[in-house]
């Protein structure tokens, strides 16, 4: 069975947002605007997504 992967990049400046969006972004491992990082596709890691969903570019990848 494969893994899954998210590939996300950070869209939208952390400027405005409030302190848990800003710890959720940075839980997901990105610290800056235009960074892309690989997350494993798990029920915690798709909560985060979707809790700043408006913020981020998503593509799933294998």
């Amino acid at each position: 069975m494969a893994n899954k992967k998210f590939v996300i990049t950070l869209k939208r400046s952390l400027i405005g947002c409030n302190k848990s969006q800003k710890e959720t972004i940075r839980c997901l491992g990105l610290t800056k605007r235009q960074q892309t990082v690989d997350v494993n596709d798990t029920p915690a890691n798709r909560g985060q997504i979707l809790k700043v969903q408006h913020m981020l570019d998503v593509v799933v990848s294998k």
